[in-house]
């Protein structure tokens, strides 16, 4: 094998190993921010939300009632 093909399979070899670390940190971040999701449904599920909005074309006011059914953990 010549200095080139030497070089450019080491070249090769850096990037391949750049991407695996970066695909690695973009996993971690990702179930972080699966965890921190999860975290925040768990809280608003275990009590009730109540929306009120407004129409825009008659202007009655809607209520909307959203009641989660959580259940412990154990």
């Amino acid at each position: 094998m010549s200095d080139k093909e030497k070089n450019k399979q080491g070249s090769m070899q850096q990037d391949v190993e750049r991407i695996k670390s970066r695909l690695e940190m973009l996993d971690q971040r990702l179930d972080n921010m699966d965890s921190v999701i999860t975290a925040a449904a768990e809280r608003v599920m275990s009590q009730p939300i109540g929306l009120n909005l407004t129409c825009p074309g008659c202007g009655r006011r809607i209520e909307i009632a959203i009641i989660g059914n959580h259940k412990p953990k154990g």
